[in-house]
């Protein structure tokens, strides 16, 4: 096994399966077959045009609209079984950061319309004398996805009306209980993005991530729940976790490979794959 086969399992995706689901003119999404069927047979807030390609009715036009369309088809779609389960929590959907939420979308029905997701992940690592060392979560047993898996430090996704910054923020108090004077600490590290197929559908995702240097004395809390404990290991042995199996949740691998690159743990001189790395961490996530 190589870290690159990290790569290959989080950009999986045969999009000879899935049909283009557009907002206007943009190309938001895409939907599998068995699911357009079902919108489409919720009524006329759905269509497919001429290249079966499917969108939102013409009667149809504003956020708001859209909003409460998508509020109605997840809850209705719920009820027949084709999406399992809702979250309560809404995402952005938006065709850049730069433009303004076209709508907004239960989070976990976010793979089912293919629409891309962002969210925020965090390493937390300690200088020692013998070099550096990182902090990693295990998932807690009953969480409802990837229980037991290892983790980032903290990471989650990303609601409407935070910013990034200010959601990572909070979500190292609730994951860790990192106070507010250790995460202002926080310095943005850059993006990566994947296409991952799931059950559910498509994840056409980003993570945007951030490093925290933590003082040796700091020891994390697991203060929600979803983190059964925290290890603090020494770089080497995180990276051999990560080269060597799948024990860590399936993106935050990737979250792991980035940091290796970044601080100069994998090199051009000692990883043969290192060209392959450091472009499938950005996935034109738009192909």
């Amino acid at each position: 096994m190589s870290y690159l086969d990290h790569i290959k399992a989080c950009n999986n995706a045969n999009l000879s399966r899935y049909a283009r689901f557009r907002i206007g003119n943009a190309p938001l999404g895409a939907v599998r077959s068995d699911f357009a069927n079902a919108l489409i047979g919720l009524g006329g807030d759905f269509v497919r045009d001429e290249n079966g390609e499917f969108g939102f009715a013409r009667h149809i036009q504003t956020p708001a609209q859209r909003n409460d369309t998508l509020h109605r088809a997840t809850v209705q779609l719920c009820g027949t079984g084709h999406i399992r389960h809702l979250h309560g929590e809404r995402f952005d959907v938006r065709a850049s950061l730069s433009e303004a939420p076209l709508c907004q979308l239960d989070r976990f029905a976010m793979p089912h319309f293919g629409f891309r997701s962002w969210g925020v992940h965090m390493n937390g690592y300690v200088r020692k004398s013998d070099g550096l060392h990182m902090w990693i979560a295990k998932r807690s047993q009953d969480k409802p996805t990837y229980p037991g898996m290892l983790d980032n430090m903290v990471a989650g996704g990303q609601p409407a009306g935070l910013g990034f910054r200010e959601n990572m923020i909070k979500e190292c108090a609730e994951e860790a209980d990192i106070p507010s004077s250790l995460a202002d600490g926080l310095q943005a590290v850059g993006t990566v993005s994947y296409l991952y197929e799931t059950d559910e559908g498509l994840k056409p995702d980003v993570m945007v991530n951030y490093d925290l240097e933590l003082p040796e004395t700091f020891e994390p809390r697991c203060a929600d729940g979803e983190v059964e404990r925290f290890d603090l290991l020494p770089v080497a042995e995180v990276a051999e976790i990560v080269r060597s199996g799948f024990d860590f949740k399936f993106n935050c691998a990737l979250v792991i490979i980035d940091f290796l690159i970044r601080h100069g743990y994998l090199t051009a001189d000692n990883e043969p794959d290192y060209g392959d790395l450091i472009t499938g961490l950005h996935r034109d996530i738009n192909r």
